[in-house]
């Protein structure tokens, strides 16, 4: 049977007079080939040296920065030793995504082609500014996806080399590669769709969700709505969804 651990691996609170509440979803996950971890929130540089990106969210939100949300401090807490993450599956590549790779130098990272492309490459959209490059300065172990014509229910998708079943769902438009993740559990699935929409609320305005989520938030809400069988989060969830902490 899959376990997977959720994690809040970065609180962001909105100023008021907004009352929205939020933690970032990541996931370790027990597979066939050890500790796969999605997303990794910042990382303990970040907290150490933030970044300007980082210290532009703690003027707009309300950020504890606390070290002990980063993901290797998280990942010791549940038992388990940092190496024993073997492999790292990113949603996407802005700071909040992946400031944690260089925690774990070690790890396979896994996500789609285009997003990879992206974060390399020129600036094309003002999304891009939350790209950080010292986040893969160490030099990680890439695994690049293209679109190969699978299908998970009626998404297109990329099966990914784990047991149980996972796969890249691309769901682009945040970023220009952006994908959620599925996992298969004992009963139905869990799938994290990452900033591709706001179904966990009905608090983030319209013009929001099409300005910086992108196209997928109505056919996420249509498809939790047809699925009961299917765990769906998005990346920033309220903090009563970290109360059950496995599934």
């Amino acid at each position: 049977m899959m376990t997977i651990h959720i994690m809040n691996c970065f609180t962001c609170n909105a100023r008021p007079p907004s009352t929205l509440r939020t933690g970032l979803v990541c996931a370790l996950v027990e597979t066939d080939q050890g500790l796969v971890l999605i997303d990794t929130g910042p990382g303990l540089e970040d907290y150490a040296h933030p970044t300007g990106m980082l210290r532009l969210f703690k003027i707009v939100t309300d950020i504890p920065l606390n070290p002990q949300e980063a993901a290797v401090n998280q990942v010791r807490r549940l038992g388990f030793r940092p190496e024993d993450v073997r492999h790292i599956i990113l949603t996407h590549m802005h700071f909040d995504h992946c400031g944690g790779l260089p925690d774990f130098p070690w790890a396979k990272v896994h996500l789609h082609r285009r997003e990879f492309e992206a974060f390399t490459g020129p600036w094309r959209r003002w999304t891009d500014m939350a790209y950080v490059r010292r986040h893969i300065a160490h030099g990680p172990d890439w695994a690049l996806y293209d679109d190969a014509g699978e299908r998970w229910y009626d998404f297109d998708a990329i099966r990914l080399p784990f047991e149980p079943e996972m796969w890249l769902v691309p769901l682009h438009g945040h970023t220009r590669g952006l994908c959620g993740v599925a996992a298969k559990l004992e009963q139905g699935w869990f799938f994290n769709a990452s900033d591709a929409g706001a179904v966990s609320n009905n608090v983030t305005p319209a013009w929001l969700i099409r300005l910086v989520l992108g196209p997928h938030d109505g056919r996420l809400r249509q498809f939790l709505a047809a699925h009961p069988e299917v765990h769906l989060t998005n990346a920033h969830m309220e903090p009563a969804y970290f109360e059950h902490p496995v599934l």
